[in-house]
Formats: C-alpha cells, sequence, structure tokens
C-alpha cells in the first residue's frame, strides 16, 4: 500500500470529485465534506479505479477545530502528498446586498475559512520528509469584481493575493501551490445561470491543475482567459460598472 494520502478538502464539489478520480489510483484518498455521506457514490468509484483506500470525513470548513481534527486525522494514515482545497459557495448576491448577515457566510467560506485551511495544511505538509503539493482555487471573478457579483468577486480577490504570498512563504521547502484561476465553470454550482465565454467544466479544471510542472504555479483555466484579464483590467470604470456576471 502506498503510504501517501490525497486530501479532498469539500469533496462534494464537482472539482474535488474529478481530481480526485485522477489522483486516486494507488492512493490512500481522504473525502473530506460537510456531508460525508453524499461521497459515497465517488468513493465506490474510486475504489474501483484503484485506490488503495477511501476514507470519508465530516468537515465544516468554518470550524477550525473541524480543519485541524480532519488533517490530523488524514496525516495518521501517512503524509499528505497532495491537499486539494476545493470547497466553497457561490451565494446570492441579491440577498448579500439586503442581508448583510449573508454576505458575512459568503466571506467566512470563500475566505476566511480558506486561509486558515491552507495556513494549517502548509505548516503541517512542511513537517513531511517527501514533496507535496497543496491546490487552491480563485477565480476570473477576483481578478476586477463586478458590480453583479462584487461580494464573491471580492473573496476570490483575497484568496489569491493570499496564495501568492502563500507561494512565496513557502518557496525553497518542499511544498508547493497551484493556484487555479479558472472562468466560468459549468456545473452544480453554477447550474441555471448562462454559461459565460471561454466556459470549463470540472474536467477542464482537474486537466489543467494536475498538468505536471516543478514548484508553485498559477494556472488560467482556459489559458488564453490571461489575455480576457488584462482587456478587463484597462476597461473604463464607467463602462465596468455595466458589464453583466
Amino acid at each position: 500500500m502506498n503510504d501517501s494520502v490525497v486530501l479532498i478538502l469539500g469533496a462534494t464539489s464537482d472539482i474535488g470529485g474529478e481530481i480526485a478520480r485522477r489522483l486516486a489510483p494507488g492512493q490512500q484518498v481522504v473525502l473530506a465534506a460537510r456531508r460525508p455521506q453524499a461521497c459515497e457514490q465517488l468513493k465506490e468509484q474510486l475504489l474501483a479505479d484503484g485506490a488503495s483506500t477511501v476514507n470519508t470525513m465530516c468537515f465544516e470548513a468554518t470550524d477550525f477545530s473541524s480543519i485541524e481534527t480532519v488533517i490530523n486525522q488524514a496525516s495518521e494514515l501517512g503524509e499528505i502528498a497532495h491537499a486539494v482545497v476545493c470547497f466553497g459557495i457561490l451565494g446570492e448576491h441579491e440577498r448579500a446586498l439586503r442581508n448583510p448577515d449573508h454576505a458575512w457566510d459568503i466571506a467566512t467560506v470563500d475566505y476566511t475559512a480558506q486561509i486558515s485551511t491552507l495556513l494549517a495544511l502548509a505548516a503541517r505538509m512542511r513537517t513531511q520528509k517527501t514533496t507535496s503539493r497543496i491546490y487552491a482555487f480563485s477565480s476570473i471573478a477576483g481578478w476586477r469584481a463586478r458590480r453583479a457579483n462584487f461580494v464573491y468577486g471580492s473573496t476570490k480577490s483575497g484568496l489569491d493575493a493570499f496564495c501568492q504570498g502563500l507561494m512565496d512563504e513557502l518557496h525553497g521547502s518542499k511544498v508547493a501551490v497551484t493556484l487555479a484561476r479558472p472562468g466560468f465553470v459549468i456545473g452544480s454550482m453554477t447550474a441555471g445561470m448562462k454559461p459565460a465565454p471561454m466556459s470549463v467544466t470540472p474536467a477542464d479544471v482537474a486537466d489543467a491543475v494536475l498538468a505536471p510542472r516543478r514548484g508553485s504555479a498559477t494556472v488560467w483555466i482556459p489559458g488564453r482567459l490571461r489575455a480576457l484579464a488584462y482587456v478587463m483590467s484597462i476597461v473604463p470604470r464607467p463602462v465596468w460598472r455595466l458589464m453583466p456576471r
């Protein structure tokens, strides 16, 4: 049995499931989610795909003790080779404008809980003997916040800046960070929404973030989204404030 561990934090997410399927063969996989019972089908798939073992764990991202517990339990199985931080909520922008408590929820899950989890993972993985990688997820929505979803966009902007700093902090260590910046992802989180230009699927995201690379990296998905980001940065504000989601 391979002693290394693949830890998926937010295992009910579409992207988390796709990444787990690609990393599973020969690995011990830990699926951590708020509703671990919802991971049973994925667990069966991973075992069929060749995972050595698959464990499901209850994980509440907004409770730091839960974060620590899951990391500790995963580490008891072996060294964490891959840690995927893919939990999050889109939230409802109009509701957040009317009810700041909903904005609190979005900010807590999509920023505060994210950086707490990433710091806890980095601290643990730096103590390991082997090389490892953390995967975090920003978004084109964080590149320049739009009027139509600036609450969510601002959390992604903050997370992106944090991850750039974390990459620098971990430089020279055995822990690398892959920061994904996908465009509109067609999946359960965006069900019912009209896909934006250059939309991608969870499978596209998984393939991009798991492409072989050395050291930390920032990955635009698709790659041509980088050019759109440049255009976004120079659009005059009177025009920008009219931009849709």
